[in-house]
């Protein structure tokens, strides 16, 4: 009678205890669990606050390292949610830098953060022509304003090429300001890092069975 009083009180014990449930995702590396590795649990509160209470595929890339995965959290949402410079241009130098490099998991996210900014469905489609050509040269296609395509091609400069030439610098300094102009830049070079780490190990779209 004690020992399955005891059981009955154990059993209760564990089911009350809070249990972190990771999606079945495909990686190079399996998807983190407290279980495999634990980590701080101000840090896991701080990235399930951020993201709404739930990890996405990515967190469960990054929770491998305790370093990788704070800086992260802070320093991305600064970037992605944080900037006084137009989201929706900055969104659109993401999802560029996106297309260029493959990285599917990249533009499922911020495709739609582009169209919550004021961007259209016409302009992505546009931008999905366009990155089918060489979009480091001056962009044409007559769905996107002055501005918007010289944000695809000096996205496209720095992912491409790196450098970026002077004359499509110095335009890009007639529109906007110093601070907008950093801000920018940071946005587009923040994402192409994070692209190559999600195509690098193959993190695939939540809810998605990877090719």
């Amino acid at each position: 009678m004690c020992r399955t009083v005891v059981k009955a009180l154990v059993n209760l014990a564990l089911c009350s205890c809070p249990t972190i449930h990771s999606p079945v995702i495909h990686m190079r590396i399996p998807a983190w669990t407290p279980e495999q590795k634990h980590q701080p649990q101000d840090l896991v509160d701080a990235i399930l606050a951020r993201r709404g209470g739930e990890f996405i595929n990515l967190d469960l890339a990054l929770l491998w390292s305790e370093p990788v995965a704070r800086g992260w959290n802070v320093y991305l949402k600064n970037i992605r949610t944080g900037l006084p410079t137009s989201r929706r241009l900055c969104e659109l130098g993401i999802c560029t830098v996106a297309l260029l490099t493959g990285a599917q998991y990249e533009y499922h996210h911020h495709a739609p953060d582009f169209l919550t900014a004021g961007g259209t469905q016409a302009e992505l489609d546009a931008l999905n022509r366009i990155v089918q050509g060489d979009a480091c040269q001056p962009v044409v296609d007559a769905a996107l304003g002055d501005i918007e395509r010289l944000v695809v091609q000096y996205a496209a400069q720095m992912t491409r090429k790196v450098t970026v030439e002077d004359g499509l610098f110095a335009a890009l300094k007639a529109r906007f300001t110093n601070t907008e102009l950093v801000e920018l830049t940071a946005a587009i070079a923040t994402y192409n890092m994070v692209a190559r780490f999600l195509v690098a190990l193959h993190v695939s779209p939540e809810g998605e069975t990877p090719r």
